[in-house]
């Protein structure tokens, strides 16, 4: 009875069998797998990546001018003072209508209280914006001058207009993509690496723009003129930039 219960302990029960097969399955499973993950493209995780950033610059004339106007009176009735505000804007945009090359616009329109120390009301006090903008710099400053008779000079910006700043930022995008690459050479020869692959690249545009400051001239307004000189102008330049920036792999 001993070899009887030994050759049975030794002989595979049918569970054990049932093991080998589905383990043997799985590998045949697993085994015709591989083949077609490679077939699917798909590559290994990235390795010696490496994120870098690249600009080009230019500088562009400026070929739009901004300039505020305005007017400060004071009056006791809140009425007469909307009315004389109401008036020297309507006369500077009619003025204005000869100059076909130069956009007005009314600004801001403020009227607020006087008090004296006892707090007592005394009066009212207004001020009347007019906007200037304009690509003819001489007639911008021809109609400024004839303007600066009964109202105040606030501020002159010169800037670069759309247009502009999209056909320099096309002439620069090739630069600024090769400032890329060359940098990206240069880390490729730091770490050793005999190649390198762009993993990511994005270009911005519009970046860089650095905006004139304006120049300020404020004041009350005084009596009117019966003349002024047209103001010199220089628009002077601003700095266009794109910017470049990706990820590389060094193989």
């Amino acid at each position: 009875m001993c070899d009887t219960h030994t050759a049975g302990a030794m002989r595979p029960g049918r569970n054990t069998r049932l093991r080998a097969f589905s383990m043997a399955g799985a590998m045949l499973a697993l085994a015709a797998a591989v083949p077609a993950l490679a077939q699917s493209g798909r590559e290994a995780p990235p390795y010696n990546t490496v994120d870098l950033q690249a600009e080009a610059q230019r500088e562009v004339d400026n070929d739009t001018l901004n300039a505020l106007l305005f007017v400060e009176l004071s009056e006791t009735d809140p009425a007469k003072l909307a009315d004389a505000l109401n008036r020297v804007a309507a006369d500077a945009l009619a003025l204005a209508k000869s100059y076909k090359q130069v956009r007005t616009r009314t600004g801001n329109v403020q009227t607020y209280p006087v008090y004296d120390k006892t707090q007592r009301l005394t009066g009212w006090r207004g001020r009347t914006e007019l906007r200037v903008e304009s690509r003819d710099f001489p007639a911008a400053a021809a109609l400024i001058g004839r303007l600066q008779s009964t109202m105040q000079l606030g501020q002159i910006g010169f800037s670069v207009s759309p247009e502009r700043r999209k056909a320099a930022e096309d002439e620069i995008i090739g630069a600024a993509i090769s400032a890329f690459q060359a940098r990206a050479d240069i880390v490729r020869s730091s770490l050793g690496g005999r190649a390198y692959k762009i993993r990511r690249l994005a270009v911005n545009a519009g970046g860089g723009f650095v905006p004139p400051r304006p120049l300020m001239a404020r004041g009350a307004a005084s009596p009117a003129a019966p003349a002024v000189a047209p103001p010199p102008l220089e628009g002077g330049v601003s700095q266009v930039a794109v910017s470049v920036n990706g990820t590389i792999e060094v193989e």
